[in-house]
């Protein structure tokens, strides 16, 4: 899960931000979590804020008055959670929210949160929906165990390692002292011995190659381990060898027949940063040689070409998770503006069409939907879908700019002068240094005192 933050908030969102810290200052703890609720229908990933929700949900709880007469409604929300979880996670997130606003150490609300979490490609917000219930009981094994496992699927080797520990000292402080250590909670011993190695160092030279060559010599007796695959996958990754960690992640895949989500994160994720350092290195020479450079002519071509192939990659996994999810709504957004961004418009279009459908993508949508119509010469379908947005929003919002801006760009190619220049005035009583709209309405004053 790519974890936003903050600043990739809208200019709307960031404001309910900043009103819910506010709330939080004065106690008014149910607008807070009311305006923490809302931001994260629209933005699931954005973490910071999750947790701050569950902070106030838990101060709220510990503040009210406890009666003997309440009846908790949970266990039937969460069991619809679950039934949603299978076919919509992202969906069965926010019901499960809904139970935790009220019971936020709720046991069961909290591990259907991780499943959905994971199964939606958010495996940081399962990590803290465990992490949530060991505030509540710091010494719950199972949680443990599940939180250990989590770690290790996401390749968080040190957490992990971590994790383990905390296990052997709760089991010991608890009188079961026949594990000796965290190994002997491991299922595979020969990882556990790894792991051991590398929390006690830094691994790198030849340290590292050595716990390379010792975990390829376990692989080879066990080539169906995926644990050691992944293993392997990781320490190249450490070593920076991005490629050969990339084969085994890909190998780790290919062994689980792509039913761990994670893992095909971690090699789409190797792949994107192929591409970003190769595309960084073309783009520096690009930089710092003229065009009379012998290899200038080679190096714009390859840089073309690792683009081309990066925008490919970004809309195959986005293709792939759209087919494994039909329904998702917010996945065909996705992939649309994938298909968008590689300029692949026509493409683009029954994508963004169907994701109009989903209030969260709508807007998004529809100014893709212009953009589109725009690049494909429709420019009367263009100006009606980017019309027909900018009347849905009320406030000159970021996502309104965007709009409008589209709008009397696609009027300009209208040759509809007034029109488009309307809309830029609409953006510069609203914001003076949005792109160059300063530029265009200044310069129509001009045109009308010569």
């Amino acid at each position: 899960m790519a974890v936003k933050t903050e600043k990739e908030l809208s200019e709307t969102q960031r404001s309910h931000w900043l009103k819910a810290l506010a709330a939080i200052e004065l106690r008014n703890f149910g607008y807070a979590i009311s305006l923490l609720q809302g931001i994260l229908k629209l933005e699931p990933e954005f973490l910071t804020g999750r947790q701050l929700l569950r902070r106030t949900e838990v101060t709220k709880q510990k503040a009210a008055k406890k009666s003997f007469f309440n009846v908790s409604t949970a266990p039937i929300a969460v069991m619809k959670a679950q039934r949603e979880m299978k076919k919509h996670p992202k969906r069965a997130v926010e019901m499960i929210e809904e139970v935790l606003e009220d019971e936020p150490y709720h046991r069961q609300a909290n591990f259907v949160l991780k499943e959905a979490a994971v199964a939606a490609g958010w495996p940081e917000i399962g990590v803290f929906a465990l992490r949530t219930l060991l505030e509540d009981n710091p010494h719950d094994v199972k949680v443990l165990h599940q939180l250990g496992r989590l770690h290790h699927d996401i390749g968080q080797n040190e957490a992990e390692v971590e994790v383990y520990n905390r296990i052997n000292a709760s089991m010991t402080t608890g009188g079961w002292t026949q594990a000796e250590s965290y190994r002997d909670l491991i299922k595979d011993k020969e990882v556990a011995i790894s792991l051991e190695q590398q929390s006690r160092m830094q691994l790198a030279g030849e340290s590292l190659d050595r716990q390379i060559a010792e975990t390829y010599a376990l692989h080879q007796a066990q080539p169906e381990n995926v644990d050691l695959v992944r293993r392997l996958g990781a320490l190249n990754e450490q070593k920076n060898e991005i490629e050969a960690a990339t084969a085994w992640y890909q190998y780790a895949v290919d062994l689980t027949k792509g039913t761990d989500a994670g893992l095909a994160r971690k090699v789409s994720d190797l792949r994107m940063k192929l591409f970003e350092r190769e595309i960084a290195a073309h783009e520096k020479f690009l930089s710092t040689h003229g065009t009379d450079d012998e290899l200038y002519a080679k190096k714009s071509e390859e840089l073309r070409l690792a683009r081309k192939r990066r925008a490919e990659i970004l809309i195959d996994d986005a293709r792939q998770r759209a087919e494994r999810n039909p329904t998702d709504l917010q996945l065909r957004f996705e992939l649309g503006a994938q298909l968008v961004n590689a300029r692949h418009f026509r493409e683009a279009l029954p994508e963004l069409q169907r994701a109009r459908q989903n209030p969260n993508a709508r807007l998004k949508a529809m100014n893709l939907l212009g953009r589109c119509y725009r690049e494909l010469g429709m420019l009367d379908l263009a100006a009606k879908q980017l019309e027909d947005a900018a009347g849905e929003i009320l406030s000159m919002d970021a996502m309104k700019k965007e709009i409008v801006y589209n709008l009397g760009l696609v009027y300009e190619r209208m040759s509809e002068r007034e029109k488009s220049l309307h809309c830029m005035k609409q953006i510069y009583e609203a914001d003076y240094g949005y792109k160059d709209v300063a530029v265009r309405v200044e310069s129509s004053y001009e045109q009308k005192i010569e």
